[in-house]
């Protein structure tokens, strides 16, 4: 192995470990915020970079995806409402209750209008990605608000078996909507930067620096808004949040949004690197919850810097024994689990 080869298979492996950093902060905050352990997140990443993929073709169907969920949604939001009422219990004003009834509908219904109004394949490719994150975003409340809302103070244990139907659910509705062949978008650019005999990819340089942005403007929002205040009350004690006025069904929908933006961004940025299929976002969500238990579904700085460790065992278990990265990939799990099951309180769940 020469030098040119260790910086190539350098970068692959920081471009893949910036990707799998997103989705472990994603699933951190998720499981901090509502105990779920959301292991569809690997299929925002899927689906954000087929909907690219899509869209650079001039073909996408997601928006009726987002329109079925919005109108599912919003019955359910129109029952519990006729629940309370009837119970006699505090009632929302009328124009109120449409307001929260219609919104998401709307915005479903804007969102198809668009996708079939626009001449997709013609426009620039930051349009393109803005209505990718359109379209895959709003999966993520809309989720929350049907699967995980409802028995949302359920044992950790039921919650998770509800994650893994709602995984296998979405690897089908990603068969229908996307079908079975693989896409690939574009790259952002096709020039690079030249560092004396090192060439970086310009691929590689977006990566990086949108996966930074992103990181930073977490961290800005979760200690300089209220929202992201409330965000962290709720993730330090739930009871108490409630208690001082926090709702935590509002905080649900608020994580989940977050981390199907921060997903969405990652497939936006992985689709150029490789061909990406409608059951890819399986090992994605894993290499990123391999991050996250290094960081102990906690810690947000060591589970970005245990994804880029994954990132780069893959690119050099790739070159050195391909047929047993995923097993190299998914090693480097245990010795985490054995140390903090060796340094960890047992606690029982309440």
């Amino acid at each position: 192995m020469n030098p040119q080869i260790i910086v190539l298979l350098g970068q692959d492996g920081i471009s893949n470990g910036a990707i799998y950093a997103l989705v472990a902060l994603s699933i951190i905050l998720v499981f901090s915020v509502t105990r779920v352990l959301l292991i569809p997140l690997g299929e925002f990443v899927a689906f954000s970079a087929l909907t690219m993929a899509a869209i650079q073709s001039g073909q996408v169907a997601i928006g009726w995806l987002v329109l079925a969920l919005a109108l599912l949604g919003a019955a359910a939001d129109g029952w519990d409402l006729w629940k309370r009422a009837r119970r006699r219990q505090r009632r929302v004003p009328l124009g109120r209750a449409l307001l929260r009834l219609c919104t998401m509908p709307a915005y479903a219904v804007a969102l198809v209008i668009l996708l079939a109004w626009l001449p997709l394949a013609s426009l620039p490719m930051g349009v393109q990605a803005l209505l990718t994150l359109a379209a895959i975003t709003p999966l993520g409340p809309l989720m929350y608000r049907l699967f995980f809302q409802p028995v949302a103070h359920a044992s950790g244990l039921l919650l998770m078996i509800i994650a893994i139907a709602v995984h296998v659910s979405l690897v089908g509705v990603g068969l229908l909507v996307f079908g079975p062949e693989g896409m690939r978008t574009e790259p952002f650019s096709e020039e690079g930067l030249e560092l004396g005999m090192v060439y970086i990819n310009s691929q590689t340089l977006w990566v990086l620096g949108l996966s930074c942005v992103a990181i930073c403007a977490l961290y800005l929002l979760s200690t300089r808004t209220l929202y992201g205040k409330a965000l962290r009350a709720t993730a330090v004690n739930r009871m108490g949040a409630q208690l001082m006025g926090i709702s935590p069904m509002l905080a649900g929908r608020i994580s989940f949004g977050l981390a199907a933006f921060l997903c969405a961004l990652s497939g936006i940025m992985i689709a150029p690197l490789t061909t990406l299929y409608y059951d890819s976002g399986f090992l994605i969500s894993l290499k990123g919850f391999v991050g996250a238990i290094i960081g102990g579904l906690a810690s947000y700085p060591v589970a970005a810097a245990g994804a880029i460790i994954v990132g780069l065992a893959e690119a050099f278990s790739t070159f050195w024994a391909s047929n047993y990265k995923e097993v190299i990939v998914f090693t480097l799990i245990l010795p985490f689990l054995l140390w903090r099951s060796l340094n960890s309180r047992q606690e029982e769940e309440h």
